[in-house]
Parts: C-alpha cells; sequence; structure tokens
C-alpha cells in the first residue's frame, strides 16, 4: 500500500553513511564538509535541490481506535465529543462518521510525503446494522479506503472467533452466510497485528505479529497487542483454542527481535488504555499542575515497556488523551487514545534520526483533532454507506416499537440498561412464569435510542437497525436458579474483583433496589442490607430465577458467580427479545417512556 493517498515518484536510497564510514569520517560536521549538499543535522528537511537528505526527517502517524463498524455518524451521545474551552468552559461537537473521517485523513495527509495511518484495535464487532449485519465486511472494505496502514487486534475482533478473524484479513465469502454481493470479498488491505493472541496448540501467533514500513530510507516498526484479559470480555466460542499473553512481555520480545533486523524506531498499538482526568478531548494531561493526567492499566504498561519503543497508540476504553508516560529509563514516551467510533484521529509527528534509524523522542509532538461534520463529504465513502445500506434496507427499515423521548445509555444506571433489563425479564417470564429479576451487563447495551426523526422514519420510531445498534452481539436470554447469598455475591463482584478500579455495574430489572455507595471500598460499596427485591430483603437460603445474556451466563466481565447458576434454560437471542418487549409495551399512540433510574441509589 503506498504511504499516503497520492502516488509520488519513488525515491533512490541513499548511501551517504556508507560513504562516510568508508572516508572515516566520525562526526556530523566532517560528513557535511565533505559533502556540501547534505543538509545540517538540525535541519528538518533536505535542501531544496540538493542531493542529499536532511539527517532528520518529520514522520506523520495518523491514528484511530475503537471504530466499532460505525460508517455512519453515530448518534446521541455516542456522536458527540467535549471541547475545552480557553476560559475553562466546555462545548459539544458533533463528531464522527466515516464520509467526514475519509475528508479529515486525507487533508491531513496532504503534503506529507511520509505518512503513515495505523489503528489500535476494535475497528470491527458490536457494529451498527449496516456492518455488523454483513459480518463486518462493509467496515473492511471502508479501512481500506480510507489507506489504513496497519492495526491490532482489539478484544471485539474476536467476537465471532479467530476463524471470521483471519477471513477478515484474507477474504473469502462467510461460510454460512455466504457472498453478499456478486463480487467475493477480498479482505482487508492491511495488515491485522496479533503478537500475544497464540495458537493454543502450536505455541505460535495467530496473525503477523509485527510490521514494518518502510519509505526510501526510513523504517518504522509496529507490533500488535490487545489486551491480556481478552477471555473475560469475549464469549467462550470466540477465544476457544487460544492463549492471551501478557502485554508487556510480548512487545519487550518483539521489540528485540525488531532491533536485531535493523529496525530502531518502533511503535506498539495496544488494545488496552487508560482513564484521563478531563472527559474534554484536548485536555492536557501534561499541563503543570495537572497531576496523574491519567490512571489505569495503560499506565503499568506504560511504565514498564522497554525504551526501545518510541511511542504507544492505545485503545479499549473509548476515551481521548495525549499524554507522556515515562519509560522504564525515566523518559517521556507520548501515550495517545482517540476516543471511539471515528469522532477523533491523532495526528502524531515521529522525527527519525536517519543517522541512528532511531525517532528523536525530544521532538515527538501530538494532538488529537476532532471529526467535524463541517467538512464535506468523501464520495467514495457516502457510495459504500449507500450501496451497503440498500441491502440492509428491507430488514433494518421495519419499525419495532415507539419511544416517547430519548432513551439515553449513560450514567451508572442507565434508562437503555433499566430497559434491556425488563425487557428480558418479560422474555423469561414466558418461558417459565417463575422468573424473578434479570440483570444486563453494561458492556452489552452499545448504544441509546433516539427520539428524533430518522430518514423516512418519524418522530418516536424505533427502527430495528436501531435496535441491532443498541444490542449487535446476538446473545442468547438464559434462565438459570441462584442462592440469595450467590445473587448478593454476584452484586458485589460489580465492585470487587476485577471491576475493583473500573466498576462495571449491573443494569437491574424493575423490582430489584439496592444501595450503592461510593464513599466506601471495594465490595463494601455494595451495601448489602439494602438488596430488596419487590421490596422484601434478599433470602440468602432461598433460590432465585435469573434471566442474564449468554455473555454473563459464561462469567463474562469478572462475574464469576454469575457463571454458576443451576437448571439452565437457553432461550432466543436478546435483540428478539427487545423487540417483543417494544412491540407489547407501545404503539403510535402510546409510545414507551424513559424507565425512571430508582433501582440503584448511588452515595457519592
Amino acid at each position: 500500500m503506498p504511504a499516503t493517498s497520492q502516488p509520488y515518484p519513488p525515491r533512490r536510497r541513499r548511501t551517504y553513511r556508507l560513504l562516510a564510514a568508508a572516508a572515516g569520517l566520525a562526526t556530523a560536521g566532517a560528513l557535511a564538509a565533505a559533502l556540501p549538499g547534505t543538509a545540517a543535522a538540525g535541519e528538518s528537511h533536505g535542501k531544496p535541490g540538493g542531493h542529499w537528505p536532511s539527517r532528520y526527517q518529520d514522520v506523520q502517524l495518523l491514528s484511530f481506535n475503537d471504530l466499532h463498524g460505525n460508517l455512519e455518524p453515530p448518534s446521541g451521545s455516542s456522536g458527540r465529543v467535549t471541547e475545552l474551552q480557553a476560559d475553562g468552559t466546555t462545548k459539544t461537537i458533533d463528531a464522527g462518521g466515516v464520509e467526514y473521517l475519509a475528508t479529515h485523513l486525507r487533508e491531513a495527509r496532504q503534503g506529507k510525503r511520509y505518512s503513515i495511518t495505523a489503528a489500535g484495535g476494535d475497528m470491527v464487532g458490536a457494529s451498527p446494522l449496516i456492518s455488523g449485519l454483513f459480518h463486518d465486511e462493509p467496515t473492511i472494505e471502508a479501512l481500506n479506503k480510507l489507506d489504513l496502514d496497519v492495526t491490532s487486534v482489539g478484544n471485539h475482533e474476536f467476537d465471532e472467533g479467530a476463524a471470521e478473524l483471519a477471513r477478515l484479513q484474507n477474504g473469502g465469502c462467510h461460510p454460512t452466510a455466504g457472498c453478499y454481493t456478486d463480487q467475493e470479498f477480498e479482505g482487508a488491505d492491511f495488515p491485522y497485528l496479533a503478537a500475544n493472541v497464540q495458537n493454543e496448540k502450536t505455541g505460535k501467533p495467530i496473525l503477523k505479529p509485527y510490521w514494518v514500513w518502510r519509505k526510501d530510507d526510513v523504517k518504522i516498526g509496529f507490533i500488535g497487542v490487545t489486551l491480556e484479559g481478552t477471555p473475560g470480555i469475549v464469549s467462550a466460542d470466540g477465544v476457544k483454542g487460544l492463549v492471551f499473553k501478557d502485554e508487556v512481555e510480548t512487545i519487550n520480545k518483539y521489540a528485540k527481535v525488531l532491533q536485531a533486523q535493523g529496525v530502531q524506531s518502533i511503535v506498539a498499538l495496544i488494545h488496552e488504555g487508560g482513564f484521563p482526568a478531563s472527559s474534554s478531548y484536548n485536555y492536557n494531561c501534561d499541563a503543570p499542575g495537572a497531576g496523574d493526567g491519567i490512571s489505569g492499566p495503560i499506565v503499568d504498561i506504560a511504565k514498564n515497556v522497554t525504551p526501545a519503543v518510541d511511542a504507544l497508540v492505545t485503545g479499549h476504553t473509548h476515551t481521548a488523551y495525549v499524554c507522556t508516560i515515562p519509560d522504564p529509563a525515566g523518559r517521556p514516551r507520548m501515550v495517545t487514545s482517540a476516543a471511539s467510533f471515528g469522532r477523533l484521529y491523532t495526528d502524531t509527528t515521529l522525527t527519525y534520526d536517519r543517522w541512528t534509524g532511531d525517532i528523536s523522542r525530544t521532538a515527538v509532538k501530538s494532538a488529537n483533532h476532532v471529526v467535524t461534520r463541517t467538512v464535506p463529504k468523501a464520495a467514495d465513502m457516502t457510495d459504500l454507506i449507500t450501496r451497503w445500506n440498500t441491502l440492509a434496507a428491507p430488514i433494518g427499515n421495519r419499525p419495532i416499537g415507539y419511544i416517547s423521548a430519548d432513551i439515553p445509555n449513560t450514567g451508572t444506571e442507565s434508562p437503555m440498561g433499566d430497559l434491556i433489563a425488563d425487557a428480558q425479564l418479560a422474555y423469561a417470564r414466558t418461558l417459565d412464569p417463575s422468573a424473578d429479576l434479570a440483570l444486563m451487563n453494561p458492556g452489552g447495551v452499545r448504544a441509546g435510542l433516539t427520539y428524533a426523526a430518522k430518514g423516512s422514519e418519524g418522530e418516536g420510531v424505533v427502527t430495528y437497525a436501531e435496535g441491532f445498534t443498541v444490542q449487535p452481539f446476538a446473545n442468547t436470554v438464559n434462565l438459570q436458579d441462584f442462592t440469595g447469598a450467590q445473587l448478593i455475591q454476584a452484586l458485589k463482584e460489580q465492585v470487587s474483583g476485577g471491576n475493583t478500579a473500573a466498576p462495571k455495574i449491573l443494569q437491574p430489572s424493575s423490582g430489584l433496589t439496592y444501595t450503592l455507595d461510593l464513599t466506601k471500598t471495594g465490595a463494601d460499596r455494595v451495601v448489602t442490607d439494602t438488596i430488596r427485591l419487590d421490596g422484601a430483603p434478599i433470602d440468602p437460603a432461598a433460590t432465585y430465577r435469573v434471566a442474564t445474556n449468554s455473555f454473563l451466563a459464561g462469567g463474562g466481565d469478572g462475574f464469576t458467580t454469575l457463571g454458576q447458576g443451576t437448571n439452565d434454560l437457553v432461550g432466543t437471542d436478546d435483540l428478539t427479545a427487545l423487540e417483543q418487549y417494544l412491540t407489547a409495551n407501545s404503539s403510535p399512540t402510546a409510545p414507551i417512556a424513559p424507565p425512571a433510574t430508582n433501582r440503584i441509589t448511588v452515595v457519592q
């Protein structure tokens, strides 16, 4: 793939270092004196009309992460970013959409002969209907058109298993759905990197562990990893036969491999992230007085990845930051993330030193930029979206319900999460009238529902495409028996164990109430004696019939207790349950209202 979106004549690889060595010239000054056409060491551009490149070459690194198949502009809060103003106030900006992302990236590349575009994983998975319905082939096609050079895998690249990931890389028709058009799917033009994902039997990476970008005499290596904890947040079938190794150990291992091949400039693409102190995309976490501008797993990773790595492009947490975190040698190193859903992109300047083949860290600069919707749409992306929407329309445009106002997916307890839990409980009671409650994992709720009119649909109409965007995973609704003691333990796992630092608050169905005291620590944040079901205290010795999705029923997201249920009954997929609930409980004249988020009392 070309390094930029425009054709350029090839440049001859220069041999000035070899000439200098042969002449016995040991210093930059001696080299410059012997070869008058050579630029001074501190220059960033070659002398016009000269025969020798300068010592330093600026290389543009454009990056983004967690696109999740959002080809069309995401709606609601998923399609906005917060910008910090000079006076300390903030404003929100509508952002995202691949038609606009393409325009922004192409404009950013203008005049940049040395330009690379990389991504930090989760390009697909949990995708809206336009991509998810077609097993994300439309997103891969769009990324090819974006001239993406390389990406790491993320956890969502394993939603359909390693075989499907290999198909996205290599092409071919889907094994069960077949071909969607008259042309066979060609796969990704760019490499997916999976350095720390090994085949359990062979012990070898399932995809390339690293890749080297080359242009003229400049070469930069990329190592791609996903979070070691992927098996805990992906269905068991998706990671069957795979082993996920430690991120730091893997990166350090392949950094040595690249150095042995003469590649000294290295970038790590890491699908793991952090949490900045501000939600504003342009917050300066390195500013004096900012303190710990970023926290979370990426901090320890960054502090332990070998100094041979010059920059870290990260993801997974859907947050935005451009921070420096010291490497093990104490030297500042750039760590970036561009939020999610194509709302931002990061523009990093890597200053390549031709004499050492390494990046001059002191010269690295970086910033996040908003993918505004005020620029012209990229025509090729508009054509792509139109073509795939035409195929999806017969399914996606079907109304499945009506709402009286936005039902957002925000807050510790979200209206959308409550609605889904209520829908799953209602469906579960059609299978077994003794079902008592339902619990929904927050990560499985991918968006809210928007009241505003969309396309030809009127205000308040919920289409199948919107429902698919909310719940794209095709999990089944499962019913299991738990003791009251197990139910209490499961609620405590929201804020303990692997969820201590970043709580995962289960969305409860109507009737289940309790207090979450955030002034306390660990499991004590769930106040046991406040847990009630229809007003009655939970009896530790009693048996309760609980509905969850199949991901939680397998112990996903750190809820090991929910993986210990008995008397399992498996129902239909979760989107069907939501559709049935909306159809039964709403109409054009009696739309459903957003649930009141009063099931969890939060003390702060």
